[in-house]
């Protein structure tokens, strides 16, 4: 898994609606900070100083063409806070299901476009990222955790093996740890 998708799952940990004057400024400051991690991750010693993304700057990565989003999901926004990443997004279940069809009267709230928020508890500590969906809401409805089991487990799973409602992963470019804080995110690679 490479960086880009380990900041993805240690961010549905981080606004998206940027001004374009913060939005580019954030931009710039968030590729200089995540080529810094690559790069560091390269070193045969990486500097173990701690690399602070902020809120801002990961909702603008998220929002610039350096991270393609899954066919459906469009102006994901992630909010930061101590452990926790709320995320934002609107979402259009006909093409996320596209060409996967299910009779299951349940999954039928996953059809056609709506706003969705995701809260999960996401951390990353010796070199292993871990996400717990703690819930999903379509136009501020809770979805169900055994409804969502049946979707991840029949439209998510499938597509994107390693996804689900609970998620471990081995992090990239030695990465250590990673905390999600109120509206930022520290690195620390070893």
């Amino acid at each position: 898994m490479n960086l880009k998708s380990s900041a993805i799952l240690i961010l549905l940990f981080l606004p998206l609606s940027m001004v374009a004057k913060s939005g580019s400024r954030d931009l710039v400051s968030a590729e200089r900070k995540i080529d810094h991690i690559e790069s560091n991750g390269r070193s045969s010693r990486p500097n173990q100083t701690p690399t602070v993304l902020t809120e801002a700057e990961v909702n603008a990565y998220i929002a610039s063409e350096n991270i393609k989003m899954p066919a459906g999901v469009e102006s994901v926004r992630l909010e930061g806070e101590d452990g926790v990443i709320t995320g934002h997004a609107r979402v259009d279940f006909d093409r996320v299901r596209e060409g996967v069809h299910s009779s299951n009267p349940l999954l039928s709230v996953f059809s056609g476009v709506h706003d969705v928020v995701v809260v999960a508890h996401a951390r990353a500590t010796e070199g292993r990222g871990q996400v717990h969906v703690d819930s999903v809401s379509i136009d501020d409805m809770e979805v169900p955790h055994f409804v969502l089991q049946l979707f991840v487990e029949k439209f998510l799973t499938p597509k994107y093996p390693d996804l689900g409602i609970d998620s471990q992963f081995k992090m990239a470019d030695r990465i250590d740890s990673a905390t999600v804080g109120i509206h930022e995110l520290t690195v620390i690679q070893k």
